[in-house]
């Protein structure tokens, strides 16, 4: 098992080109290079506001191709400079990258805890300590962030002699640390749609009246659905008209069919959402309980 562990990319990273060639199309790289010194210069500006950082191309290599790239800070010496350069720039922009092209079709194991992220995907294992992977989830908010990560890889994919893309921690690695194979360019060539934290669903459902709340008002009926209880408040006033109108009868054991409005939330370390809260806005119809009848022998 090979463990990566993303703190130890600090202030410089060596880029890994994959291919038969070991030579790469100028244009490619410039482009490649600019638009990740972009996305490298916008993570640091919101961690590190008050400093510069200057992206230097130190060496290049073989491997495939392989250029190496350092960060510089230099404080602003304004109001706005942190008391500390944060060095975790590298480690954003890498962790980003490899956590969204991580292959869909193979089997991931995400472990947190409070100090660090573990994520195992087939014999390799990358550690991305909490303050970076923190870090992270509030740099990619940013739309020139997420547009400069998607305008790198976009220029590694247009040259088909590029077989993979990757980083390592020295020029001379006999395999870089992190590789992505071409098949994966194309989960970070568009610029990613970063989820909501909550998001609203509406589904068709059949929902049994355990508890019935006979007024107009956000008080909450108990209702079974799917064989579980929740809470809701009805919301639609047609539905209170008909039954104040005496159109309709409630009672326990009765059921609604509804559109039932489900408030999920998202959890920012598993990407899960997980229901929160329901609310009956439309009732179509109202289902009277079946009563039992005895027949005689």
């Amino acid at each position: 098992m090979e463990v990566v562990n993303i703190a130890e990319y600090s202030d410089e990273i060596v880029l890994h080109f994959g291919g038969e060639r070991k030579k790469i199309n100028a244009y490619t790289l410039a482009t490649s290079l600019v638009s990740l010194s972009d996305a490298i210069k916008e993570a640091n500006a919101i961690i590190n506001p008050g400093y510069e950082v200057e992206i230097l191309v130190e060496a290049f290599g073989e491997g495939s191709f392989r250029a190496k790239v350092k960060t510089v800070y230099d404080g602003l010496k304004n109001i706005f400079s942190a008391n500390r350069v944060e060095a975790v720039v590298i480690g954003i922009v890498t962790s980003f990258i490899y956590q969204h092209t991580l292959a869909p079709d193979s089997d991931v194991k995400v472990t947190v805890d409070d100090t660090q992220v573990i994520i195992e995907q087939g014999d390799k294992t990358i550690i991305v300590p909490k303050t970076i992977y923190d870090a992270q989830k509030e740099v990619e908010k940013s739309e020139k962030f997420r547009k400069s990560i998607s305008k790198s890889i976009q220029a590694v994919d247009k040259d088909k002699n590029i077989s993979s893309f990757g980083f390592t921690r020295n020029i001379d690695d006999k395999s870089p640390d992190i590789e992505i194979p071409r098949k994966q360019f194309a989960l970070l060539t568009s610029p990613l749609e970063i989820e909501e934290p909550q998001r609203e669903v509406n589904e068709v459902a059949e929902l049994q009246i355990k508890r019935a709340i006979l007024e107009r008002s956000k008080r909450k009926w108990e209702f079974i659905w799917r064989g579980i209880k929740i809470s809701a408040p009805v919301s639609d006033q047609q539905f209170y008209d008909d039954f104040f109108a005496h159109k309709i009868t409630v009672a326990p054991g009765d059921s609604l069919d509804a559109i039932l409005t489900i408030t999920q939330v998202r959890d920012e370390d598993t990407g899960i959402y997980t229901n929160s809260k329901y609310e009956v806005k439309t009732v179509h119809r109202h289902i009277p309980r079946a009563n039992q009848v005895e027949i005689d022998a």
